[in-house]
């Protein structure tokens, strides 16, 4: 649906709000923010058990309806007998150096925080056009249908701000999800449970989508089956 349309069938005042975000966003020029400090997720794909207590949380803490999930535990299996392997990627938003879904927001509700590099949104903005949904190579942004709203992990702001950890990190029983400036957690330098004493990290992993695309702020453990050839 045109934005125009979606725009149309909104209250006198949401119209307002948004033709006045619209309007902020076109008299600026578009520049990727470069925060004081990028933070991000590690994960380590082979300690994983798989049991979605990172997804259940976050939905619970998020009043998420059946249907969009902030956090994705995907299970990836292969092999023939008796070469077999299984192991687990766990990916939310992954608050990108040049996040996709930023710029293509005609109503500037998509936005970075230059503290941390957070990469949040403004629901109260949101027309539900789908744009950022379809420029997301990690399908980050998720559709309520609820809401008629694209809503997305926001790494949890409000306990990063009170000196907490996102409520995914905390409830994973087995330490495998942890959150740390990325430049640390990329270069093993940050110490944090989801990763061994002789654990190797890594930007990528098998079937996602290539990183250089918008950077994200993402590190993983792999699986030997995972890995991507460099």
């Amino acid at each position: 649906m045109a934005e125009k349309q979606v725009i149309n069938k909104l209250g006198i005042d949401a119209k307002a709000r948004v033709k006045y975000a619209q309007d902020r966003r076109d008299a600026t020029t578009y520049e990727p923010v470069q925060p004081e400090q990028q933070w991000g997720f590690i994960h380590n794909n082979m300690d994983c058990i798989g049991c979605r207590a990172c997804e259940i949380a976050c939905k619970d803490k998020n009043g998420l309806p059946p249907g969009p999930r902030f956090r994705r535990v995907m299970y990836v299996e292969g092999g023939t007998f008796p070469e077999v392997f299984a192991y687990k990627v766990n990916m939310s938003c992954n608050h990108c150096a040049e996040p996709a879904c930023l710029p293509t927001c005609p109503t500037g509700a998509i936005w970075k925080r230059s503290k941390d590099g957070i990469v949040d949104i403004d629901s109260t903005l949101c027309i539900g056009c789908r744009k950022c949904e379809a420029a997301c190579p990690y399908g980050a942004p998720q559709w309520n249908p609820k809401e008629q709203i694209i809503q997305k992990c926001n790494l949890c702001v409000d306990e990063i701000d009170a000196g907490r950890k996102p409520y995914c990190v905390m409830a994973c029983m087995m330490r495998v999800l942890d959150i740390g400036p990325i430049d640390k957690l990329w270069e093993g330098k940050f110490k944090t449970t989801a990763v061994g004493p002789h654990d190797e990290t890594v930007r990528q992993v098998k079937n996602m989508a290539n990183p250089e695309l918008t950077k994200p702020s993402i590190a993983f453990v792999p699986h030997r089956k995972g890995k991507v050839k460099s």
